[in-house]
């Protein structure tokens, strides 16, 4: 459900306002990145994934049949956590499961169980023995992965976090939301949001490319091969589907942020 405007009990001081951007930003709730829809504060510097402004109490998966996942603003305990679908760092909000033990990323929580561009669907799966085209090995111990439904595509969730990650540092390490920090409360703030401006257009034209990376695991050395073109074929599609991949990651899973990345990704 999307509202226009909302509270949020992690910024009490101002209400949320519904927003569209296609200006990647830094979700201040799970610290992941995000694009497409978010709730802003016009005011402050704050943003917030749409799963992260609005989640459930409690969710469960169908990978976890047996665990009941708990919305929580910060992991639980003192020790390091990771998230069991991206293998990544959980260093906000999170959903967690007391009884096992598990946690997940909001946004990575709702990844959709099936992504459909109109040309191919990709399944996602909790395990799966086939290799992945961007890193060529056939399984991550603790990642999710998306399946082409011709069998011949497969993407782990944390190969797509750890291209995200390579590409866009400055976002996930923090050094865009206030690059330029000022202490006088009474200084005209212009500056700064042109330089957030500035650096988040850089980084606009820096969303991972996989144009040396869809044909390299799956395309036959043999030319003669009959199944090669078709394979082939499967590999250009997927690229365009990887598309939908990054963009659910991002929090936003719809055909116009899909469309935003793959303009995004052929300038790369």
């Amino acid at each position: 459900m999307k509202y226009s405007e909302i509270s949020h009990f992690s910024h009490p001081k101002h209400n949320l306002k519904f927003d569209y951007t296609e200006t990647p930003f830094k979700c201040d709730g799970c610290k992941e990145v995000g694009i497409g829809s978010r709730y802003k504060c016009v005011t402050c510097d704050f943003d917030l994934h749409m799963h992260c402004a609005i989640p459930s109490a409690a969710i469960y998966h169908p990978f976890y049949k047996k665990c009941s996942f708990q919305f929580m603003s910060r992991p639980p305990g003192d020790s390091p956590r990771y998230c069991n679908a991206c293998e990544r760092d959980i260093t906000g909000f999170v959903y967690h499961c007391k009884s096992c033990g598990y946690d997940l990323h909001p946004c990575c929580a709702k990844l959709p169980m099936v992504l459909d561009d109109g040309d191919v669907k990709l399944y996602l799966y909790r395990k799966v023995s086939s290799p992945c085209h961007k890193c060529g090995k056939k399984g991550r111990s603790r990642s999710w992965s998306y399946r082409s439904n011709c069998k011949t595509y497969n993407l782990h969730v944390a190969c797509v976090k750890d291209m995200l990650i390579e590409n866009w540092q400055e976002l996930y390490f923090g050094r865009t939301k206030n690059p330029n920090p000022n202490p006088n409360p009474n200084h005209n703030n212009n500056n700064n949001s042109s330089i957030i401006s500035t650096t988040s257009r850089r980084l606009e034209t820096r969303i991972p490319s996989l144009k040396n990376t869809l044909q390299n695991y799956h395309i036959p050395n043999n030319k003669k091969n009959k199944k090669s073109s078709k394979v082939k074929k499967c590999c250009e599609i997927a690229g365009v589907a990887v598309q939908f991949v990054i963009s659910a990651l991002l929090g936003d899973p719809t055909v116009l942020i899909a469309g935003v990345i793959g303009s995004l990704m052929s300038r790369a």
